[in-house]
């Protein structure tokens, strides 16, 4: 809103997210590049998250320095794992649920905000959103970064803890988007599923939104000598997977692990000098995670080539992991909805990749337009089968000729880059925001 002399006030949002920096959980990026960003369209952000000593994970220190120093971080204290773990409720957003509405109705009573942004996983404090609006007459954005009825949950036995999640989330949802004056995810696939099951969505109050990738990062990252021992052995020519590997990944890495061994069988002085590393695949955070791609391996034959890491990494050594690499391969999964965040930290670390989605998978979309490696796609299991010999190739030529496979251009994914996806969010805060005074 500009005043007659064409100066335009700073707005203020209210961003939820319980996991932020220092916390090493997925989810903390959205906020992350929205903090750093959003002061650049008049937007001054406030994050409400869980005190990192209540997180029982890691924490990566090194991440928290690429928040800015003039973010207004409030920290709440949840429930106290060792109170709810023997009632088989670890889920945070259950935890810091009554935390969460005291300091909202602390911070929103006098605070003079203008939208409240509410990002997931988890997902219960969403319901706080239709409370928040009602109270303090404030618009509210709610944020998928997954989807929180899911295709895998409805798969689970009904009295089974992931069952009962799922049944939860049915009822839920519903109610926790009545009170959103506009919905935000990670895919419009996502976005056209929730539309479909609650017709009263309006698709013009939605968006498909990625996490995105900030190319600042790498450069905070090779300027502060990491004290982490390197993951990557040395001697060898690495390709290298980092993420969680889901349950619906397992066909495509079968696949791409069949490749491998085929490319071994015709050249095995090459595949000798081959490792094919999977770094961070269990999304958990002791050293007691569970292996799911060396099954996978040792089943093949090939477990000899692979290293595979399951406990999850400090993002800033996920990135020296992306920039050391010789490759990176880029995994998807046999769902069409299925978006791969981590693509655009690879694209920015500048290293050759392969790549193998679902065809319908933005990713696929994004990846193919932006160059700089061999993209691979399917839409029926049958035909990811039959990829085997071109992906045993699309290997050799990552070794031996990644000079051909050109350079990512900037210009493809630059409309995901930090900036511009707070841009997005800002001209939807603008909007309902302007609405709500209207």
């Amino acid at each position: 809103m500009q005043n007659g002399s064409g100066f335009r006030r700073t707005r203020k949002v209210c961003c939820v997210s319980l996991n932020f920096p220092p916390s090493s959980a997925a989810n903390v990026h959205r906020v992350r590049h929205l903090t750093k960003h959003l002061a650049n369209f008049h937007w001054q952000p406030t994050v409400i998250c869980v005190d990192e000593r209540e997180l029982g994970e890691p924490l990566d220190w090194r991440l928290a320095t690429l928040v800015p120093e003039n973010v207004v971080v409030r920290k709440i204290r949840p429930i106290p794992l060792h109170f709810t773990r023997p009632l088989g409720i670890t889920d945070l957003g259950l935890r810091a649920y009554w935390s969460l509405a005291k300091e909202l109705r602390v911070l929103l009573k006098d605070g003079h905000y203008d939208v409240a942004f509410i990002t997931g996983s988890p997902f219960y404090q969403m319901m706080l959103g239709n409370y928040v609006k009602r109270r303090f007459k404030i618009p509210i954005i709610l944020d998928f970064q997954d989807p929180w009825v899911s295709t895998w949950g409805a798969t689970q036995p009904t009295f089974s803890k992931a069952g009962i999640t799922h049944c939860l989330a049915r009822l839920l949802e519903p109610l926790a988007l009545r009170s959103a004056d506009y919905v935000t995810s990670v895919s419009g696939i996502q976005n056209a599923e929730m539309a479909a099951r609650y017709p009263w969505l309006q698709s013009a109050r939605m968006a498909a939104i990625p996490i995105g990738g900030d190319i600042d990062d790498f450069a905070a990252v090779r300027s502060r000598a990491s004290k982490e021992d390197n993951v990557l052995s040395p001697g060898f020519v690495h390709l290298s997977y980092v993420g969680t590997f889901l349950p619906r990944s397992e066909p495509l890495v079968h696949v791409l692990l069949r490749a491998f061994a085929k490319l071994r069988s015709m050249e095995p002085a090459l595949a000798a000098r081959m490792r094919l590393n999977f770094v961070g695949t269990s999304n958990q955070f002791d050293n007691e995670a569970p292996y799911r791609v060396t099954p996978i391996a040792e089943e093949i034959g090939v477990a000899d080539a692979v290293c595979e890491i399951p406990r999850r990494i400090p993002f800033s050594q996920a990135l020296e992991v992306l920039a050391k690499s010789h490759g990176l391969l880029l995994i998807g999964s046999d769902e069409p909805h299925y978006t791969a965040s981590k693509i655009y930290p690879a694209l920015m670390s500048g290293r050759p990749f392969l790549s193998l989605f679902h065809r319908a998978s933005s990713a696929h979309a994004i990846l193919s337009a932006s160059g700089g490696g061999q993209t691979r796609a399917f839409e029926t299991i049958d035909q990811l089968a039959k990829l085997e010999s071109t992906l045993a190739e699309d290997l050799r030529n990552l070794v031996l000729h990644p000079e051909k496979l050109g350079i990512s251009d900037p210009a493809a994914y630059g409309s995901f880059d930090a900036r511009n996806i707070a841009r997005r969010f800002a001209d939807i805060f603008d909007q309902i925001a302007e609405e709500a005074v209207a």
